[in-house]
């Protein structure tokens, strides 16, 4: 059996993530990524909305170490967010902290900077930015910046991770700020003293997680192609009486399409996950490391004409 401990150990090979790019525009590109740049991958975001999906763009790439690699990324973001708007796409935009600068000043004045004109632009175009959650070191830094936007900001959200133990706690902490949380398993190699190390305590916690917040009022995004959690989302909204425009379900590209496209057809709010750019062999491989299970579906999305 393919474990998840296999997919964290390839996606720290700095061999094949260079053979990867090398290759990556011929295998991955319009199957699992949009493409190497923002602009190529326009089409495909407009083909999905015309069937429905929402959407929400990643530039690939993290744990940037310098300055001027950070300011890089900062524009591009900023570039993605106008073009958003200028070619009226129906798409968020996600980010990596440490894209940012996270790792580089202690202070966090670089990542804060960054962050900061990147949310200027997302409040004049209306385009909600994600800030996505990495490991556990970085947890809390970056939830303390996220607290530190959204008192300022309108379109930012963020990740909860459910195999941490301290989610469910920091859920309660955040609900103040009147969040928009992405709820997801977690993809991570962590120590079993910060996150459960059972698949069926992460997915206990994931359902209590995904309750919580739906109760709360707060609009939550699923992020999951666990057919389990979408059965179990959609009980939870029916038993409460809980609109389908106050949640939505989320999916990576690629994956479980026909799946994504029935959601729509029910009813529901479905947004599509469209990583993009060369660094993206190290995304794919967490992907699956989440959910061995999906490697079945990114074989018929790798493999599709």
């Amino acid at each position: 059996m393919i474990t998840r401990d296999f997919f964290l150990f390839l996606s720290k090979s700095s061999i094949l993530n260079r053979l990867a790019r090398n290759w990556g525009s011929s295998v991955a590109t319009g199957k699992i990524i949009g493409g190497k740049d923002f602009e190529a991958s326009i089409p495909i975001i407009k083909e999905l909305n015309e069937q429905g999906l929402t959407v929400t763009v990643d530039h690939l790439g993290e744990f940037v170490d310098s300055r001027e690699v950070a300011r890089e990324r900062t524009q591009e973001c900023i570039r993605a967010i106008q073009l958003i708007a200028q070619e009226q796409l129906n798409s968020h935009v996600s980010l990596k902290m440490t894209s940012l600068g996270l790792d580089i000043d202690l202070d966090l004045d670089l990542v804060r900077d960054n962050m900061t004109s990147i949310l200027e632009c997302a409040e004049q175009h209306k385009v909600m930015v994600t800030i996505d959650m990495e490991d556990e070191v970085r947890c809390q830094k970056t939830l303390d910046l996220f607290k530190e936007f959204r008192q300022k900001y309108e379109y930012v959200s963020t990740v909860l991770q459910a195999y941490l133990y301290r989610t469910e706690q920091d859920l309660e902490e955040l609900n103040p700020y009147n969040p928009f949380f992405r709820l997801v398993k977690g993809a991570y190699k962590e120590s079993p003293q910060v996150a459960f190390p059972d698949k069926k305590d992460v997915d206990e916690n994931y359902k209590k997680l995904i309750k919580k917040q739906l109760l709360s009022g707060h609009y939550t995004a699923i992020a999951t192609h666990d057919d389990k959690m979408i059965d179990y989302t959609k009980e939870i909204a029916k038993e409460h009486q809980i609109g389908k425009d106050r949640f939505e379900f989320q999916m990576l590209y690629g994956m479980r399409s026909k799946t994504q496209l029935e959601l729509v057809k029910e009813g529901y709010n479905m947004r599509v996950y469209l990583p993009y750019g060369d660094d993206w062999y190290g995304y794919f491989m967490r992907r699956l490391a989440e959910r061995p299970a999906n490697i079945a579906f990114a074989f018929k999305g790798m493999t599709k004409k």
